[in-house]
């Protein structure tokens, strides 16, 4: 029943994609500075009607035919109605850029082009959906990205006591994959729920030092930018067991710990 919830709560987070590849458009000419999270808000709204003001139309705040021919490619062409592959550009391109990184698998800047992350971050997808990694955009692909969004079926402690940061999902013109948790230097960095440490060291991709534990299921936590870790890849911890200090190793501007869950690489919301 609990991950029934959780699925449910993030079904309803995720914002519409079409919204997303309009913000995306938007921000394109530099009208829409807020975050790309799919809601016509009212942000959204009055970057429209600026952009419908610099192009001589009528400022109603809606993104009509009108407003999407004067976006040009940024308004064009429709979701699914070609395949995609490196190298497009436009607005099919930015909602599904959208999609992948709702279901686990984000690609870099939400831009509208179709470029080397976006390419890997499609091969990831499929390959986790069951299909033939190619890194090409067609009916299969079109048709696995309208499943559900996919969760963790387990439930996780708090690995730290600090309040909250950043949460999992649109964070500016990107996708952030978990939650942050702002505490100090050498704050204690506990496991959110018992199971196998798999990696346990400094990971160049940006997480900095970085502490990886298997649950079954094929359910990995990961806690990330640590100063110290105090787990060892193979051991088997309980939850609730040290396994670092809070530090700011990698990309990261301070001292916090980026706390993500995977499902088969997927990164889901964690639910807490």
């Amino acid at each position: 029943m609990l991950a029934v919830l959780a699925a449910a709560t993030v079904a309803e987070a995720a914002g519409r994609p079409g919204v997303a590849a309009l913000q995306v458009g938007l921000r394109a000419y530099g009208v829409y500075p807020g975050t790309i999270d799919g809601y016509a808000g009212a942000g959204t709204r009055s970057a429209v009607r600026s952009f419908q003001a610099r192009n001589g139309l009528a400022v109603d705040g809606i993104a009509g035919p009108q407003t999407r021919r004067a976006l040009g490619r940024r308004g064009r062409p429709r979701y699914r109605s070609r395949v995609l592959s490196s190298g497009a550009v436009g607005w099919d391109v930015a909602a599904l850029q959208f999609k992948l990184a709702w279901r686990g698998f984000p690609s870099g800047t939400l831009d509208g082009g179709f470029g080397p992350r976006t390419a890997a971050a499609v091969r990831r997808f499929q390959a986790w959906a069951g299909l033939g990694a190619d890194g090409v955009v067609g009916r299969a692909t079109f048709a696995a990205l309208e499943r559900p969004i996919p969760s963790a079926a387990l439930s996780f402690g708090r690995p730290i006591a600090a309040p909250r940061g950043d949460g999992f999902g649109p964070r500016g013109d990107r996708f952030h994959t978990g939650i942050d948790f702002s505490a100090g230097y050498g704050a204690p960095v506990v496991a959110a729920r018992s199971g196998r440490v798999i990696s346990a060291g400094y990971d160049a991709g940006g997480y900095g030092n970085l502490v990886v534990i298997a649950h079954g299921r094929g359910v990995t936590s990961w806690y990330a930018h640590l100063n110290r870790i105090r787990a060892s890849a193979g051991s088997y911890v309980g939850r609730g067991a040290r396994i670092g200090d809070v530090g700011a190793t990698g990309y990261a501007t301070g001292p916090h710990l980026h706390f993500e869950v995977r499902v088969r690489g997927a990164a889901v919301a964690p639910g807490l």
